[in-house]
């Protein structure tokens, strides 16, 4: 969609705080409008929608946003649904929950709900996700993996994500679950690819020129693997520990920001 132009991405590591000053949520409910807009909360990925939509409902009312529709998608069906669709079109901000990312993908993919979204998207649509909801926007997205482990064939499974964000992979509860040994694995797989690891507590809102700022907390860490020199990851067997050399780590607060297309952090000086 190149020239046209196009929404903005705020992906969130999960476990965003929701009752001090709210840093991530409200910086949600700025983009999407505050009193102007309309915020669709999408329970796709939960098994709990009523209980989760309530939630996120109440928080974003607290935090100036009146217009506020939660909506579950259950079957495929539901994501065809007339009435759902004419529901959406409107939002200024769709908010993805936590919870199955492979929910999200294999209830939405491919139907009228994902064509809307998408269309929507590059014309300009705020779309958010937190924790499964974060995993989702890429490409391709992580499904599951080992906490805490070396990096191996087998520590990562992936699968095609919702590809609102094209070259980057995404990882979350990143720092606190010990995630960098999986995502590594996605980064040795296919090295073109950025792995974006998200804190808790922490987000990165992705503008229309693909540069993204760090909200939040704690941290983002981003692997880039173009200059890898050497992996043993094709020859190696599922279990067996991989060798990877030249990957380049940063490590980005609040406050920084990345130029995703150059690979290059934006520090402050």
């Amino acid at each position: 969609m190149e020239g046209q132009k196009k929404g903005t991405l705020i992906i969130i590591g999960g476990a965003e705080d929701k009752k001090r000053d709210c840093t991530i949520l409200t910086k949600v409910a700025e983009l999407s409008g505050g009193r102007e807009g309309k915020l669709i909360i999408l329970t796709a990925a939960t098994e709990y929608p009523s209980k989760v939509g309530k939630e996120y409902k109440n928080l974003f009312q607290r935090l100036h946003v009146p217009n506020i529709d939660a909506m579950h998608i259950e079957t495929r069906e539901d994501a065809d649904d007339p009435e759902k669709l004419q529901r959406m079109e409107s939002a200024s901000c769709v908010f993805f929950t936590g919870g199955d990312q492979l929910k999200i993908t294999s209830l939405i993919g491919g139907t009228k709900t994902d064509r809307l979204l998408k269309e929507a998207f590059s014309d300009g649509l705020v779309v958010a996700g937190t924790s499964a909801g974060a995993s989702a926007m890429s490409e391709t997205m992580i499904t599951s993996g080992d906490d805490d482990e070396a990096p191996k064939r087998c520590t990562v499974k992936m699968a095609p994500g919702l590809g609102l964000l094209s070259g980057v992979v995404i990882d979350q509860h990143f720092a606190q679950r010990g995630r960098i040994g999986r995502l590594l694995a996605a980064v040795a797989q296919n090295p073109y690819v950025l792995g974006i690891g998200i804190d808790e507590d922490t987000a990165v809102v992705v503008k229309p020129d693909e540069t993204f700022e760090v909200i939040g907390s704690n941290a983002v860490t981003i692997l880039d693997g173009i200059h890898l020199s050497y992996t043993n990851v094709s020859e190696s067997n599922p279990d067996d520990i991989l060798a990877l050399t030249d990957i380049t780590l940063h490590v980005l607060p609040q406050g920084y920001e990345f130029d995703i297309r150059n690979r290059v952090p934006i520090l402050r000086r």
